[in-house]
């Protein structure tokens, strides 16, 4: 596993050792000595798998109390897949970190707590897995606009289009306004 390090402080990009021949390829997208070895003791609670088409947008998401860090990945399709550090203590807070994830490169993205996540699908569709370190709870489920031009993330949606929102997504508050962390 090769971590490749973004702006943004503990958010690793993770690149899987591809064992590949004519035949198909195999990876390990999750052990935990490989892990450890990268600094990265995590106990994972909850995998989550969702599939979505062309033009959605899902995010900002996040939830106080319980933060969760999520191992993220793309199995079929491709994303832009965003991370915002909302630690008000970290030297990046308010600062985004944007990458394609696609089941052509096989990357990763460890967002870790503290952060907002989110993901605007690129291909017809794509199924979207992920890993969680706390389970989910409705009570502290939040989002952050992820048009804010606070944070001014640039997503690559082609001119004059509207990605496909939830009524959730299209009203969160801008992070001005939004609860963030210590």
């Amino acid at each position: 596993m090769k971590p490749i390090k973004t702006n943004l402080i503990d958010c690793l990009v993770l690149e899987p050792v591809v064992h590949g021949d004519d035949r198909g390829f195999f990876i390990e997208s999750w052990n935990s000595r490989t892990f450890d070895e990268l600094g990265l003791q995590l106990d994972f609670v909850q995998d989550n798998h969702s599939r979505s088409s062309q033009g959605v947008l899902r995010g900002l998401h996040f939830q106080v109390n319980t933060p969760q860090g999520k191992l993220v990945r793309v199995t079929q399709g491709s994303v832009f897949d965003v991370a915002v550090d909302l630690r008000r203590g970290s030297a990046t807070f308010g600062e985004w970190f944007g990458t394609e994830l696609s089941e052509s490169n096989k990357r990763m993205l460890w967002v870790p707590p503290g952060f907002a996540h989110g993901f605007l699908v690129l291909s017809e569709f794509a199924d979207f897995q992920y890993k969680c370190t706390e389970y989910y709870s409705q009570k502290d489920d939040r989002g952050i606009r992820w048009d804010d031009p606070q944070i001014g993330i640039d997503w690559p949606i082609p001119s004059g289009r509207i990605p496909l929102l939830s009524d959730k997504d299209r009203n969160a508050p801008g992070i001005a306004r939004s609860e963030t962390f210590e």
